[in-house]
């Protein structure tokens, strides 16, 4: 059976491609898609993620706003790497999107969906973790109905924003800490994970191969992110990170798991925001997350462009 599954995002080019991943994998059921303020402001972010879904066709997905800034202090934005729009780029830059924004806000829309379903729903947060930390504090009776925690954040060696600091986390520490300390099954998939799964030029040339406005667009993105991720970083080639989530949901086995405690430093002078990965045991806390270590890279991008070529109707990979 498909995966039922909530998006929570902030695109930002990686969230793009696991909204493509997501609508396009017949393992995964996409139920909704909600937006946080992290990669750029709410209102872009949001905005994004209704272009997103208009050009690659996906319709029927209800998509709301969530928090525009983090539970405490005031919000971050990442416009040294995704630029002013939050998904800069030719072709991605104009027009309005024709997928609606839902009446609900995003707290109301994952309620109702939890509610409605079925089966326990996975969340899949891949910026900061605001939304969910606030849908646990004010819905706690709704933890029964979510089956796991599946996000993008940390690390288990250092940081991308300051030393020690993810910048998912780093957005919001407070609500990172209330989602790794609320007793559901939580899955994190960190750079150390994510910077295995690097947009080669061979990578952009399969996608550029189907030809289709989709792919010329998805190429169009990697392109402005390749260059953000040259200047700001020095790699050779931007690290794709929030579809690791969906890829890991849609084959199991793509990415290795260790079991380790997990704790958000939330006082530090140079380490707030950092996830402190106890992978040797020698805290004594339980071991209760899992994360992501070693990737098949491979694997992961024949997904990512299938996923494109399923959307824009392209040729058979």
């Amino acid at each position: 059976m498909p995966v039922p599954v909530i998006l929570d995002c902030d695109p930002g080019h990686d969230d793009a491609f696991n909204i493509l991943l997501a609508a396009a994998h017949p393992a995964i059921d996409l139920l909704a898609i909600t937006t946080v303020a992290g990669n750029q402001t709410l209102e872009k972010t949001t905005l994004n993620a209704r272009r997103v879904c208009s050009v690659a066709g996906i319709r029927g997905v209800p998509i709301a706003a969530g928090r525009d800034r983090p539970l405490h202090g005031p919000p971050r934005i990442a416009e040294n790497i995704h630029g002013d729009s939050g998904l800069d780029g030719p072709g991605f830059g104009v027009g309005e999107p024709d997928v609606p924004l839902d009446p609900r806000d995003a707290l109301t829309l994952v309620r109702d969906t939890l509610l409605a379903h079925p089966a326990p729903v996975t969340l899949v947060p891949t910026g900061p973790l605001t939304n969910i930390a606030v849908l646990l504090l004010a819905h706690p009776e709704l933890a029964g109905r979510i089956e796991r925690i599946v996000l993008m954040g940390g690390s288990t060696e250092r940081g991308n924003t300051t030393p020690a600091a993810e910048f998912n986390i780093l957005c919001d520490p407070e609500a990172a800490d209330i989602v790794f300390r609320s007793g559901v099954p939580v899955t994190m998939f960190g750079l150390n994970a994510t910077h295995q799964v690097r947009a080669t030029a061979e990578v952009v040339a399969r996608i550029a191969a189907l030809g289709t406005p989709l792919a010329g667009l998805c190429v169009d993105l990697l392109t402005y992110f390749a260059s953000t991720y040259r200047e700001v970083y020095g790699f050779d080639a931007p690290p794709l990170h929030d579809p690791l989530t969906v890829a890991h949901l849609v084959n199991p086995s793509l990415v290795s798991l260790v079991r380790a405690a997990v704790r958000v430093e939330l006082n530090g002078t140079h380490t707030r925001g950092a996830t402190v990965v106890d992978l040797h045991g020698v805290t004594g806390r339980p071991a209760d997350t899992e994360v992501g270590m070693e990737v098949d890279a491979d694997a992961f991008w024949d997904l990512i462009v299938e996923a494109v070529r399923v959307l824009g109707g392209g040729p058979a990979c």
